[in-house]
């Protein structure tokens, strides 16, 4: 061993030992505890030390895992290997690989001069924890060895004295302030004997020796000593109260020096003054050391000499130890021999009992804070400064505890963490429950909450700030890292040091532990006892509390919000530093949203917005270890205690290293510690499971991975925790949340006890099975029923056994090695999965925090269904039913435009062609549209796999609904088939009809012809002018045209009839339909409703509610069916069965939610009410339609143009220009309008979806905060009850609204229809060019007969833009003269000017309405089913569903409204209900109406009557404030449309603004 004095060694041999260890860039002091708790590759992966460089972190990371085999890591994997060569050289030379070795303590003594004050107390807490000696005196090169006295600050310690063991009381204190006998073990230069040894015996008596101190026998502990000579080492001796095991009866400190006494004299010096007493060993005594020894004063009961008497040891030997035992007068009492018979273990009992005899000879003690002024006087350096500010601070604030107790306190400097905060709360819990209204009216209750919220909110903007919090945030508001750690530090010690001394919480503790195992147990006591251990609990934690609430209320005011600024970014520095934030005050079970929501987004910006969070919890029953099991796996520190732990829910961030970002997904990881659930001395009390179910729930919903903590010895609380858990895993399942969970067994250890604990985890599993089961009962969800049914669960993946952590009893048992280990292998599995399993869907601050207010929301409204108020559900489902809307137009889009081409097609086929052949072609249409839809329909589905395949847009959190949007896009599928179908029936009703027209008029044609071309022979015979020309034309015409034939009239009453009678096919009415007059004479009046119309058997009372309500929902059905009826019949087309059938299906489809009291009568005279107007309406439209294609009609309207054919063949006049001319006008311009018609209607449609309006169709919830908002701006109260009581009305009329005021801006319409003829005129002039050629590309021979071929080939070219009719063009072009080039020129020179003309007409053309009504596909109806879903109203309020599409398994809308307003009133009053039903539905009160059969049903449970509604209770009094300030402002009016009386609103709804009103709608749909 080195025998240089520290004092004197050269600065060189430290930098040469640092450098090979790679520790001096740290040196001196640089090393930080942040640092070292980064998430990096090597923290993860234990590999073996390959370089001497590695050590200290191996070392490092062993020791934060509290795993004592640190210390065994100093030597190189390849030196251990053993040289057995006898014959070597090696074994008799210098050791070559002596710089490889490094002794442990040159390693402890290096991390110490490298470390910060910070990690130095961090280290010399672990190593303490791991029951190793730590440093109290560290040598130092060239210059003074330090007292270690803030280093050692932090080790707090427990343990009962014997005075304590009948009361079995504790002893709580920090070790540096408690007054605990102090003995030192020096040595002399010539030493044979290990004093490590024999402390390390002495100190495990009755225990498995436990190496507190290194010696020369445990691994390294024999290599040379490089820096750690003169080295003073400090462990405790703690008695547990059991006078069989305890070595000592009280606690006892022993002190160790390192190297010998000359080496470090100022050291021994100290060492000697301080102490209780001081053993030196010896073997012999030499000069110096006899001067050292006898210069000492006080000596009889303070030095004991240990002499090691071994043989061969000199007379010479001997004697210098009497002489100098002489000289100091030492009784022999002080003198103890170590003979070599005698072992190490009896001769340790030989010091213990000369150290029990001198316990009890002793009178004074002192702590080692008291030994401060003693070092500084013999020149030792002291690692703490006495003056400096942050000490004042935190001086100064625990000093202004003073005398008073710790509430009393509380309540004059951190007064806003007081009842206040507590009752504000409560208050904000109970407007989301509504528990406690008693006889109140719930609006009125609520109104009550909210003025008592704003009186303690007021309260509280009145609060200055106390001293001990301006001192608080002075000292924390230092730019300088250091001084506010150091300020914290202090701050923290001090603190605890104060309670320690006024209150003995640990008393207080085991009150509270004693009471809970009582048979009977007083609830009362229990609830005060654990009452009064929080408001005497005083921590950083509620000054850092009451710094968050100053914030939140500063922001009341402009001016004090400015001074407070500041404080977020004060927070999120402390975050980033590793201080924990408290998210959740489990004193008040609050979180101060604002505060936690600023912190998190300062420190989002801080690291450039870097901050994808994973999010790790530990969830168990009380004080099973949960702190100590993430203290232990990422080396942090939580408070630990026995007792009640945190209170409430922290966070702690911590750094991912860069090499590790990429594999975790991830830049923090956010590890939560909470509140324990189930206390079993707090299991008593009421609240406690509500408590605990609302802790569990949030944390589960806040992590992504979530370890439960099961202690095996807690069955009955661990039942408790497990039911909690499971449930809260079915309510994030419910909500779209899968976290990764793992169960961790502790105290189970043994080399078989993963095989032996099968047993236990199947019984385990059976327990979350049974627990589901349950859970998913109360939460009404029948199809789960096992635990894997709500996560991935592996039985043996996701369950871990680890061991105990202490060796022996507490506290003087050694950490078991098994359990770091455990842990690690734990924290290295926990890791990969993550690295395997996760998504690239990671939450950064803004989500998390959005997460986290949701969620927290629906904890509070005991609310855990898919709600729309949770904003990232909301935008979720949002971005899904916009991509979804999207998806179901390109489909609906794709169809129509093959619908166009199909009924086209019918429409150009061969007019003499049989019937059976279009009947073919209409089959045909059907076949290829079905496998038409079926593709679209794989299209739109594999759409949707793929995008629930995406990482991004929170995709999993709408998982639940996939099925409801896979049922839609087979709902889809049907309702296009079935659309396209009708179309191409009517398509082909139509084709016949127009054949039946096309026949008379092609056999009048032919005798038109006939005629003018005999009249042209006999005219021919003498001159005659222009004007007897015309006469001579006019008398043939009336001739000819006299017998034309009109269509035949279809008898419509009869066909509706007969659709009737259908729809009620097997259902025994056919005699009531027989006795049917006139159809068209029905339903001229009113519709009423009489007594056969209700069922007989209902209450007296009922019978004019169900009277009323058949009425109003006939009048409802009639008015939307007569809307129906109107749209189709204006227009052109002729009727059609199938409009009929529509039109009952839309009855059957209403009559769904009219009362179930209603007789089959009340149906059949609907029906016949509706069916007679409809006979009427369809009646005048097929008569106009008979018009517009009566052949005679048609026929004139060529008969100008047959008089100038006449005319011009008469006077052999050129004709070529003006027959183009006909021909485009007669035959080319219909067919162009009617091309411009039929594609302009998808056209409206995808100029609106692709404008700047497009937002306000997006989304069904968007499209409603839209029409809400604008009749809101309006304030127009006809407009509000048509929208309430006509929905499908207001939403039609407003939408075709929106389409005619954009379709009017800019010539929108216009523009659609120009880009429409540009396209068409482009087809027809590119057809024209074509068609002049023959199939060779030569150009058509110029004579009469190629005028037929080019406008046949000109038909083929076009066949599927446009129509051309045949009678129209034999007629244009009958007896044409000119040739076929002439008249292609012309036919070119008649389209440019077809194109001015139709351009002319658009743009004068004002009548958007008319054009809209008669388009074929009407862009009003094809935005209503994109947006008016389902129909569905709610049953209370009438607020309409916002689900997307029609096949939803719930309907749920954003903002319900009073139900006053869906005509809701009381019985007794008549007044409107002001009640909402989101209100109802979480509170006590019932309802009753015609669906209860008039009896009182609790609100709580109206999924009985109305299973297929989701009413969420409503999450924000701002959210209904719209429906509120509209109910107020025309209640009046409201109750006389209802014929009631006006609802007593409560008097702060007339205090709710048009903006506040506004500002609710805008929160509810989630409009930022």
């Amino acid at each position: 061993m080195s025998t240089m004095n520290t004092e004197g060694q050269e600065p060189a041999v430290l930098f040469q030992f640092l450098s090979k260890l790679g520790l001096k860039e740290f040196y001196p002091n640089k090393l930080t505890l942040r640092s070292l708790l980064e998430i990096k590759e090597n923290s993860i992966n234990e590999e073996a030390v390959t370089s001497v460089e590695e050590i200290p972190r191996c070392f490092l990371r062993k020791l934060f895992k509290i795993n004592a085999e640190c210390r065994n890591i100093t030597q190189l994997s390849k030196d251990q290997e053993e040289d057995n060569d006898l014959f070597s050289l090696d074994l008799y030379t210098s050791d070559d690989s002596a710089e490889n070795k490094i002794n442990p303590l040159d390693l402890i003594v290096a991390l110490f001069l490298c470390a910060d004050s910070f990690l130095q107390q961090e280290l010399a807490l672990k190593m303490s924890m791991c029951q190793f000696s730590v440093p109290l005196v560290l040598p130092h090169a060239n210059s003074q060895s330090t007292l270690m006295l803030w280093a050692l600050r932090d080790i707090v310690k427990e343990w009962r004295p014997h005075e304590l063991s009948q009361s079995r009381g504790c002893v709580e204190n920090n070790i540096v302030q408690a007054n605990i006998p102090f003995y030192s073990f020096v040595r002399l230069k010539n030493c044979s004997l290990s004093k490590s040894q024999i402390l390390n015996h002495a100190l495990s008596h009755g225990q498995q020796n436990h190496n507190m101190f290194i010696h020369r026998d445990m691994q390294g502990g024999a290599h040379e000593r490089k820096i750690a000579n003169g080295l003073v080492e400090v462990c405790w001796y703690l008695p547990c109260g059991r006078e069989n095991l305890d070595i000592f009866p009280e606690p006892v400190a022993f002190a160790n020096l390192r190297g010998d006494i000359c080496e470090s004299l100022a050291q021994f010096t100290f060492l000697f003054q301080v102490s209780t007493a001081t053993f030196v060993f010896m073997d012999k005594v030499e000069e110096n050391e006899h001067k050292i020894l006898t210069s000492l004063q006080d000596v009889k009961s303070k030095l004991f000499f240990v002499v090691n008497c071994k043989e061969g040891t000199t007379k010479e030997d001997r004697m210098s130890i009497k002489t100098t035992v002489e000289e100091l007068d030492l009784p022999n009492s002080n003198v103890k021999i170590k003979k070599s018979r005698v072992n190490l273990t009896e001769f340790s009992k030989t010091l213990c009992a000369a150290i029990k005899t001198s316990l009890s000879d002793m009178k004074t003690t002192i702590s080692i804070e008291n030994m401060l002024d003693k070092a500084v006087e013999l020149g030792l350096s002291v690692d703490e400064s006495t003056s400096d500010d942050q000490k004042k601070a935190a001086e100064e604030i625990v000093k202004g505890i003073g005398v008073r107790s710790i509430p009393h306190y509380k309540k004059l400097q951190l007064p806003l963490q007081g009842e206040n905060w507590k009752r504000l709360s409560q208050l904000e819990m109970e407007e989301c429950r509504l528990k406690k209204a008693g006889d109140l009216g719930l609006e009125e209750y609520k109104t009550q909450l909210q003025a008592e919220k704003q009186q303690i909110k007021e309260e509280r903007g009145r609060h200055k700030l106390s001293k001990a919090m301006k001192t608080f945030i002075e000292a924390l508001s230092t730019s300088d890292k250091e001084k506010r750690d150091f300020f914290l530090k202090l701050m923290n010690l001090k603190l605890n040091a104060h309670l320690r001394s006024v209150i003995q919480l640990s008393s207080l503790r085991h009150k509270l532990t004693e009471h809970s195992r009582e048979k009977v147990k007083d609830v009362k006591e229990i609830a005060e006892l654990d009452q009064a251990l929080v408001d005497s609990s005083l921590g950083i934690e509620h000054y850092m509390r009451e710094m968050g609430l100053i914030y939140e209320v500063s922001l009341q005011s402009q001016d004090t919000a400015d001074k407070m600024s500041h404080l977020p970014g004060l927070a999120a520095e402390m975050l980033l530093d590793g201080y924990p934030l408290e998210i959740l005050d489990g004193d008040a079970s609050n979180i101060p949203v604002r505060w936690v929501t600023d912190v998190l987004t300062e420190l989002h910006r801080k690291v450039g917005e870097k901050s994808r969070l994973l999010v790790l919890t530990v969830l168990g029953v009380q004080s099973t270890g949960k702190s100590t099991l993430l203290n232990t796996m990422f080396g942090v520190q939580f408070p630990v205690s026995s007792g009640r732990c945190t209170r409430g829910v922290f966070m702690l961030f911590l750094r991912v290293g860069e090499d590790m970002q990429c594999k975790l997904n991830c830049d923090f990881i956010v590890l939560i510690d909470t509140e324990g659930l189930k206390a079993p001395q707090l299991a008593q009390l009421e609240d406690s499971y509500e408590h605990d179910n609302q802790l569990a729930t949030f944390v589960i919903g806040l992590s992504d991975v979530t370890i439960i903590n099961v202690a095996m010895e807690n069955s009955s609380e661990m039942k408790d925790v497990l039911q909690i858990a499971t449930h809260a895993f079915l309510r994030m399942k419910e909500i779209g949340k899968k976290p990764v969970c793992h169960f961790v067994h502790q105290n189970v250890g043994g080399v078989s006890a993963h095989a032996k604990n099968k047993t236990e985890r199947k019984h385990l599993l059976d327990q979350l099975n049974e627990m589901t089961q349950l859970a998913a009962e109360m939460e009404k969800q029948p199809s789960i029923t096992a635990f894997t049914d709500v996560l991935d669960y592996d039985m043996d993946k996701n369950n871990w056994n680890i061991p105990g952590l202490w060796h022996g009893t507490p506290p003087m048992a050694s950490v078991n090695t098994g359990y770091s280990e455990a842990v690690a292998d734990f924290k290295k599995n926990l890791l990969e999965t993550v690295k395997r399993d996760r998504s690239d869907e990671v939450s950064q601050i803004p989500e998390f925090l959005s997460w986290m207010k949701s969620l927290w929301k629906a904890v509070k409204y005991e609310n855990f269904i898919f709600s729309f108020r949770n904003t990232l559900v909301a935008h979720a489902y949002d971005n899904l039913c916009k991509e979804f809307n999207d998806w179901e137009w390109e489909f609906r889009k794709e169809i129509l435009s093959w619908q166009t081409a199909a009924e086209l097609e019918i429409s150009n086929a061969d007019s003499e062609s049989e019937l059976l052949h279009v009947n073919k072609l209409v089959d045909s249409n059907k076949s290829q549209v079905s496998n038409k839809i079926k593709d679209q329909q794989t299209i739109m589905q594999r759409r949707l796999q793929e995008y629930y395949k995406r990482k991004d847009k929170n995709v999993h959190l709408i998982e639940k609904y996939k099925t409801d949007f896979v049922n839609q896009i087979s709902g889809l599928a049907k309702e296009i088939q079935h659309s396209v179908n009708n179309r191409l029936d009517c398509a082909l009703e139509l084709r016949k009809s127009s054949k039946e027209a096309q026949d008379i008029q092609r056999k009048h044609r032919g005798i038109i012809e006939q005629q003018v071309m005999k009249l042209l022979s006999d005219c021919k015979q003498s001159t005659l002018s222009e004007e007897e020309l015309k006469n001579e034309f006019e008398k043939m015409w009336t001739e000819v045209t006299v017998n034309v034939s009109g269509l035949k009239e279809q008898n419509i009453s009869e066909k509706i009839l007969q659709q009737l009678r259908t729809n009620f096919r097997n259902r025994n009415v056919n005699e009531d339909l027989q006795k049917i007059g006139d159809l068209k004479e029905i339903a001229k009046g009113y519709f009423k409703v009489k007594k056969e119309h209700r069922k007989k058997k209902i209450f007296w009372f009922l019978r004019k509610d169900v009277k009323r309500e058949l009425q109003r929902s006939a009048d409802g059905v009639i008015e939307s069916c007569t809307r129906f009826v109107q749209d189709i019949a204006k227009t052109d087309t002729d009727y059609n069965d199938s409009f009929t059938k529509k039109l009952l299906e839309k009855v059957d489809e209403s009559l769904k939610q009219v009362s179930k009291h209603r007789k089959p009568q009340f149906e059949i005279d609907l029906k016949l009410h509706i069916c007679g107007i409809a006979s009427r309406e369809f009646l005048q439209m097929h008569r106009n339609f008979l018009i517009d294609k009566d052949p005679k009609m048609q026929l004139e309207k060529h008969k100008t143009q047959y008089l100038s054919d006449f005319i011009d063949l008469y006077k052999e006049r050129d004709h070529c220009q003006r027959k183009a001319n006909d021909f485009v006008s007669l035959c080319i311009k219909p067919a162009v309008e009617e091309y411009i018609r039929r594609s302009l209607g998808v056209k409206i449609v995808d100029e609106i979806l692709n404008s700047s309006d497009s937002a306000d169709y997006n989304s069904r919830s968007f499209f409603q905060y839209n029409i809400q908002k604008e009749l809101l701006l309006k304030d127009d109260f006809e407009g509000f009850v048509k929208y309430i009581t006509k929905y499908e009305i207001y939403v039609k009329d407003w939408i075709f609204q929106q389409i005619l005021q954009k379709m009017s801006e800019d010539n929108t319409l216009f523009k659609l229809k120009n880009e429409n003829l540009q396209v068409i005129v482009r087809k027809i002039t590119g057809a024209l060019e074509q068609a002049s050629k023959g199939e060779d590309g030569v150009l058509l021979p110029d004579d009469q007969e190629s005028i037929t071929q080019l406008i046949n080939n000109m038909r083929r070219c076009l066949i599927k833009d446009i129509s051309i009719s045949v009678e129209a063009e034999k007629s244009t072009l009958f007896k044409i003269q000119s040739t076929c080039h002439e008249f292609t020129k012309s036919l070119s020179e008649s389209l440019s000017e077809l194109k001015k003309q139709l351009e002319e007409e658009f743009s004068n053309s004002e009548d958007i309405t008319d054009t809209l009504n008669k388009l074929p596909i009407k862009p009003q109806d094809e935005l209503f089913k994109r947006m008016f879903g389902c129909g569905q109203q709610c049953p209370f309020c009438k607020v309409p569903c916002e689900a997307g599409g029609k096949e939803h398994e719930k309907h749920h809308a954003a903002v319900h409204r009073p139900e006053g307003l869906g005509r809701y009133q009381y019985k007794a009053t008549q007044k409107l209900s002001e009640a909402l039903c989101t209100t109802d539905v979480q509170s006590e009160r019932k309802f009753s109406n015609t669906d209860t059969k008039g009896e009182y049903h609790p609100f709580k449970d109206y999924t009985k009557y109305y299973p297929d509604w989701l009413i969420p209770p409503d999450p924000s009094i701002q959210a209904s404030d719209y429906w509120k300030y509209v109910l107020v402002q025309h209640n009046d009016r409201f109750a006389e449309e209802y014929e009631a009386k006006p609802a007593d609103v409560p008097e702060a709804w007339r205090r709710i603004t048009k903006q506040e009103a506004l500002k609710g709608l805008k929160d509810a749909f989630n409009i930022k």
